[in-house]
């Protein structure tokens, strides 16, 4: 990685309120990963939260789109000059509604722009019933080396509570293809599903180890604000001990089987782990592009945060026509990073290395010693000469963790 630390002046923000910390010294900026948000899905699931708009009459604005993607990436150029990409990660919605050669354009922006690691892990989500066998062959040949299918559940009558378009014969067919030409895939999976006990959970991880998967992500359902199931929530939802025991035995199944869990949510056979993920969850700094993507960058004396604008037609209208696309840019004040990387960090189930602290919030680790010594004290936290990471009672009262560095 280039050592060179870039630094920037936003054009639309007084110099004057850069936070130029002498609390903060980053020595050299953490590994560095591209998100792209793709903001459409044929059908709003019911759960969903995120930045998803479903389509009409089978039309979205997919060239203007990828044009104003390619516009948006250079534009943010400056913020990254000399680094390295390690991952890309194409999200969303549904990215595999585009077409092979708009998947096709965005890795050649990438390859062009972007001085991509030779080992770049480059993810795309696909959902069974938006694509064949054809665009699958179409997204590998483009570049595209690790695919994660929205399998969500094998059992149909889930699915349909779900909300989902597709059965369990096209995930079954969707993985088959995926796996005949790759082998770097996730699969994800939904458990405290509505009517859902232990064996109907425990089904859907077995039929998951069965087809050989590398790599798993798990989501316990919650009810998040401002979704379909928030207005009207499902009366047959597992309670907490129901979904807490449905979670203790998911991660035994799945040890039989060398599928360890690494993280809060993902489980992974050795050397299958997500590059993205865990640059996220280790302090790392990511690069987002598309309509409500985030960024975190690190400086030398400070953290920013940007996200673009949330509505995809406002965004792509407004990159094009060289607009305002920036929904919000701030810097991460010096009493919040601490927080900010422990809140990362103690997601993972190794925990996080000590020097990891320094390098990547540019603070001394002295800084978080009164919090550590308590989270410690309460036995929710286990250090050694090299670690912090959480105790079997901090992973099961995580919150209760992460909130002592606040």
């Amino acid at each position: 990685m280039n050592k060179i630390i870039p630094i920037f002046l936003e054009k639309n923000i007084d110099k004057n309120i850069i936070p130029i910390s002498s609390n903060i010294n980053i020595k050299e900026p953490p590994p560095l990963s591209l998100y792209i948000h793709v903001p459409w899905c044929v059908k709003k699931c019911p759960y969903c939260d995120f930045n998803s708009h479903a389509i009409r009459n089978n039309n979205f604005p997919e060239e203007e789109y990828i044009k104003a993607l390619s516009i948006e990436l250079k534009k943010s150029l400056h913020l990254i000059w000399g680094r390295t990409i390690i991952s890309v990660y194409i999200g969303g919605g549904t990215p595999s509604i585009l077409k092979s050669e708009s998947i096709d354009k965005i890795i050649e922006m990438l390859r062009t722009h972007l001085n991509l690691n030779p080992l770049v892990e480059i993810t795309i989500e696909i959902n069974p019933g938006t694509l064949d066998s054809y665009k699958i062959k179409d997204y590998i040949a483009s570049g595209i080396n690790r695919i994660s299918i929205g399998a969500q559940s094998f059992d149909d009558n889930k699915l349909k509570r779900l909300g989902r378009i597709h059965n369990s014969y096209e995930t079954f067919r969707t993985i088959d293809i995926t796996q005949s030409l790759i082998n770097n895939i996730n699969i994800d999976i939904m458990f405290a599903l509505p009517g859902q006990n232990i064996d109907d959970c425990l089904n859907d991880v077995r039929k998951s180890i069965n087809l050989n998967i590398n790599h798993l992500s798990l989501y316990n359902l919650t009810i998040e604000k401002n979704t379909f199931f928030d207005k009207h929530t499902p009366n047959d939802l597992p309670d907490e001990d129901l979904s807490a025991q449905m979670q203790d035995l998911i991660e035994e199944e799945l040890k039989i089987k060398n599928i360890l869990r690494y993280e809060v949510s993902a489980y992974a056979k050795n050397n299958f782990q997500s590059i993205h993920n865990l640059n996220y969850w280790n302090f790392g700094d990511y690069l987002g592009i598309g309509p409500g993507a985030h960024s975190k960058l690190s400086f030398k004396n400070y953290i920013l945060r940007k996200k673009r604008i949330y509505n995809p037609d406002l965004w792509i209208k407004n990159t094009i026509e060289n607009k305002k696309d920036i929904d919000g840019s701030e810097f991460v004040q010096a009493k919040d990073i601490a927080f900010e990387f422990m809140l990362n960090a103690l997601r993972l189930k190794k925990g996080i290395k000590k020097s990891f602290f320094e390098q990547r919030t540019g603070m001394p680790i002295n800084s978080i010693n009164k919090k550590v010594q308590i989270a410690y004290e309460k036995k929710l936290l286990e250090v050694d000469e090299n670690y912090f990471r959480a105790t079997p009672l901090g992973w099961r009262f995580l919150n209760d963790l992460q909130e002592i560095f606040l």
